[in-house]
């Protein structure tokens, strides 16, 4: 049984970076630049790609001046959100020793000391959120909101069933909006119904999985003794099926698709995506690093590159 729940835990691993060779006599300072940046998950930076969905579209992918405001506020929520893993780990630090894969993390590993952790994920914060101000004041209300909710998550929401997937779901929605505001458009509500409802499947994912493949998985996160896989299932269901029927409706029923009715051709890629992602959950033993499947399976990264370069590609040039 041990073995199985370790498998299970291997694919999850692949994106780990390998230390930085400290003791070969190479500059140290390089070798510290390099923990912090391992300790700010780079990988999860993929998260912020919903900050471009209001470029996209909202019809402003080929300005740019709109491609630069956005890919500002996409850095700044990258800034932002590594602010906050670094603080989460030195609170978590503890936990994350017992973890097979957090154990790696640079704090709970030793690597990194959570005081230097603690103040860098500090200033990190403070530059982001002052950068925000920079591309206006709506910007800058939606990060306070973001950074908001995130310190709410780490002081207390993560611990509570259901809310703390309500809370990331939330985050992603703050980032789309963000991105918005950034290029000054609005996004559909049927769009930010497809995030809310994909970033709802892919936390109920990853609480199956870690209830699915870690032994005493509440010792790692003590809300999973409230989770129990039957309810986890039908969760991941529900929500994998009310993405899929909110982006078909986004696409022949939002205002946007008034005059790109051709994206409806794209929904068999959000389909296959999703049916993949759920494959990989049951059967492939992942889903604890949804930025690792993504980079690290072929199929579900085909299917979501192919979806960018056929949606950009109806959206602006199909009419």
């Amino acid at each position: 049984m041990a073995e199985d729940r370790q498998d299970r835990i291997q694919p999850e691993i692949a994106l780990v970076v390998p230390k930085a060779a400290a003791s070969s006599g190479h500059d140290s300072s390089i070798s510290d630049a390099g923990t912090i940046v391992r300790a700010m998950r780079p990988a999860q930076w993929l998260k912020n790609g919903i900050v471009f969905a209001g470029l996209v579209f909202g019809g402003k992918l080929l300005e740019p001046r709109a491609v630069a405001s956005a890919t500002l506020a996409a850095l700044a929520f990258c800034l932002l959100s590594s602010g906050f893993y670094l603080i989460n780990d030195v609170r978590d630090r503890d936990a994350d020793s017992l973890h097979p894969v957090k154990r790696l993390r640079p704090v709970a590993a030793g690597e990194l000391a959570p005081r230097t952790a603690a103040m860098f994920g500090a200033v990190l914060i403070v530059l982001a959120v002052v950068g925000s101000a920079f591309l206006g004041w709506t910007l800058l209300l939606v990060f306070l909101a973001y950074a908001s909710l995130m310190a709410a998550y780490n002081l207390g929401l993560k611990e509570i069933v259901i809310v703390d997937v309500f809370a990331i779901a939330a985050g992603f929605v703050l980032r789309a909006v963000g991105g918005a505001v950034a290029v000054n458009v609005s996004i559909s509500p049927w769009l930010l119904m497809c995030t809310v409802l994909l970033a709802l499947l892919i936390g109920f994912g990853k609480r199956r999985y870690e209830l699915a493949a870690l032994e005493n998985a509440a010792g790692h996160r003590r809300n999973l003794n409230l989770y129990n896989r039957q309810m986890l299932d039908q969760a991941v269901a529900v929500t994998a099926a009310g993405t899929l029927i909110a982006y078909a409706v986004y696409t022949f029923d939002s205002e946007s698709a008034q005059y790109h009715q051709s994206m409806m051709l794209t929904i068999p890629f959000v389909a296959y995506g999703i049916f993949r992602y759920l494959y990989l959950l049951y059967l492939g033993g992942q889903g604890g690093a949804p930025e690792t499947m993504i980079l690290t399976d072929r199929p579900l990264l085909a299917s979501v590159a192919t979806w960018a370069i056929v949606s950009a590609f109806l959206f602006y040039f199909a009419g």
